[in-house]
């Protein structure tokens, strides 16, 4: 029986939205899922909901920040049933060609926290995402008009770095830094289930360090049109 996740078999739909932040977690459920859901975990404020999106079921557990919280939420997840989980968040943009609201679409995480590293037992690893989730993902943003960026990131395990790598990572080739996806993504390889990451960019990082950061009204635009596409390769 997980001890974070207070709930029980059933409590959760196989395919789960994974966002950080337990409001955002509420508002996913209150704004995407249809009437009805309800409240399957509270424990130490990580709120989790079950309902339908377009009468299909579907489940949003909030992480935490960081791989060692989100490792937790994950694991007990897949205790729980989950079958596909799709992480919902945003992240720092490493590319000349990125824009404030832009979508990202992982196919890899960079393990620079050294915990999916731990997990793995392995010492280097960049896991990996459900290709045909990806690709899904990919297509039904274009769709929409959204302008998005499908490659690799970096999980990185300190925000405030003293001495962050952005140009690093830039000249690898990575589109963005967040906190979570090659935990999500090692965790989903080892149980064999699927996984998605998918953010919004919310800061352009410099190599030089600079950081410009988006507007609360423009990153909430760029979450919810991120939203209906997450859903949709949540349930599909």
């Amino acid at each position: 029986m997980p001890i974070h996740l207070r709930a029980e078999p059933g409590d959760y739909a196989p395919n789960v939205l994974c966002p950080g932040d337990p409001r955002r977690a509420t508002y996913i459920a209150e704004t995407f899922f249809d009437p009805g859901f309800r409240l399957v975990n509270e424990e130490r404020g990580m709120l989790g909901y079950t309902g339908t999106f377009e009468g299909r079921p579907i489940s949003v557990q909030t992480t935490g920040m960081g791989c060692p919280s989100a490792g937790i939420a994950f694991e007990e997840l897949v205790m729980l049933g989950a079958q596909r989980l799709v992480r919902v968040g945003t992240c720092g943009g490493l590319q000349d060609t990125m824009r404030m609201g832009d979508t990202v679409v992982a196919i890899s995480a960079s393990a620079d926290d050294t915990t999916p590293l731990r997990y793995a037992q392995m010492d280097t690893y960049a896991p990996t995402a459900t290709f045909e989730l990806a690709v899904r993902a990919a297509e039904l943003s274009r769709a929409q008009g959204a302008q998005v960026h499908v490659g690799p990131v970096v999980s990185s395990n300190v925000f405030y770095d003293p001495n962050p790598r952005f140009g690093v990572w830039k000249r690898t080739g990575h589109l963005g830094v967040e906190m979570e996806a090659a935990m999500m993504y090692v965790v989903a390889a080892v149980h064999r289930i699927e996984a998605l990451a998918m953010m919004v960019v919310s800061d352009i990082l410099a190599a030089d360090g600079h950081v410009e950061r988006i507007s609360d009204e423009e990153l909430k635009r760029g979450v919810d049109e991120m939203m209906r596409i997450a859903c949709e390769v949540a349930t599909a």
